[in-house]
């Protein structure tokens, strides 16, 4: 079996990114090759409210692969980026969605209508002139909401990495009948042997992609880790992130005693950092996540979710054994704070939150993609 995996040519080290190659060469093993596609004429650079027309006509450049596509058994994209093959005679076309570009809007609040209490940090946030508020912003986002929309309704098959991520379709009228939930998984050496016993005192964590524009460090929930981690001033903080925003790695380094700041590591030395930590309370603050690798990377280490209801989280954790899901920031802090005072929990829910990440091991989404693509064929 030849599949054509279509995706742009960023090699920021994303978990998308990770799990694209980690999954390419676990397909080979089954039998399936997959060679990967990349858009190469590069677009003149348009203004921010064409951003989303000018992504969408970038992919549209591949038509001059199509021969060599069209020898292939399917075609697979993330979202809308197989827009150009949805016409291609007798090839099924797929498209991924880790998440939906409608979510991301949905969920993020305008400035104003921030929570309580975290809205005067994000107004301070702006005076710092670490953020900027740009009204432009959304305006691409809902063309390629539009055309994500449009794909999905003509792709053969949509594989979901959740099940908030079926319903989000669901709601767009795409047919459920359609839709295969297929987890995402984490690479291997994650689920290298660590039997050391959790620390005293533990940590409080943020694992995970920030972004740098004001709309995805809302999205991250920036505000809310900033809001923690002052409520917690005497207890360590470790923080793992990634933003090319040098103003935002100033305040975080500068802002906040008891902490450790790592931004823009290497993601295979990452859990270098976190064995060490183990039985620590790893905090998600996202108002949106598609699935939430950062959420499975740290239960592979024993550390204790304490999430908003995102990406994978309502599927996976149960309230008292592997994590606590929670809607407001009074409701993480006391969740934190009956944590940090209860070891025989802590090292309870450590256990569980461990085993529950064994789901997420790559051969399992590679079987299950193996399956589902044999069985898109035969249809």
């Amino acid at each position: 079996m030849k599949i054509a995996f279509i995706h742009n040519d960023k090699k920021i080290a994303t978990g998308a990114h990770y799990i694209n190659d980690l999954i390419s060469v676990k397909l080979k093993k089954h039998g399936i090759f997959v060679k990967n596609f990349y858009p190469k004429t590069i677009l003149a650079d348009s203004p921010t409210h064409l951003k989303g027309l000018a992504n969408i006509l970038f992919f549209y450049s591949l038509l001059e692969k199509k021969t060599e596509i069209s020898k292939y058994d399917l075609v697979q994209g993330t979202t809308y980026t197989p827009l150009p093959f949805l016409a291609s005679n007798g090839i099924p076309v797929i498209s991924h969605f880790g998440s939906t570009t409608k979510g991301f809007l949905d969920s993020t609040p305008m400035a104003k209508n921030i929570e309580k209490e975290t809205k005067k940090i994000w107004y301070d946030l702006k005076i710092k002139k670490i953020i900027k508020l740009n009204g432009k912003t959304k305006r691409p986002l809902r063309d390629i909401a539009e055309i994500e929309k449009y794909v999905a309704s003509k792709a053969k098959k949509i594989i979901a990495a959740s099940l908030n991520i079926k319903n989000e379709l669901v709601a767009m009228g795409i047919p459920q009948e359609k839709i295969e939930i297929i987890h995402n998984a984490i690479e291997d050496y994650w689920f290298e042997e660590n039997n050391d016993p959790i620390i005293e005192n533990p940590k409080i964590v943020f694992l995970g992609r920030l972004g740098n524009d004001s709309f995805t460090l809302k999205l991250k929930g920036l505000d809310r880790i900033i809001h923690l981690y002052k409520k917690f001033p005497k207890i360590r903080k470790t923080t793992i992130c990634m933003t090319t925003n040098k103003k935002l790695k100033d305040y975080l380094r500068s802002s906040f005693g008891e902490h450790d700041l790592f931004v823009n590591f290497k993601k295979d030395l990452i859990p270098n950092i976190l064995k060490n930590i183990k039985g620590s309370i790893l905090f998600l603050p996202s108002r949106y996540e598609g699935f939430s690798l950062s959420l499975i990377e740290g239960m592979s280490q024993g550390l204790v979710p304490v999430t908003y209801p995102v990406g994978v989280a309502p599927e996976i954790i149960r309230d008292g054994a592997n994590g606590y899901i929670v809607n407001s920031q009074k409701e993480a802090i006391t969740r934190i704070e009956a944590l940090v005072q209860n070891k025989k929990l802590r090292e309870y829910m450590s256990q569980k939150a461990k085993e529950t990440s064994f789901e997420f091991k790559s051969e399992k989404m590679v079987n299950h993609l193996s399956s589902f693509y044999k069985k898109v064929i035969l249809e």
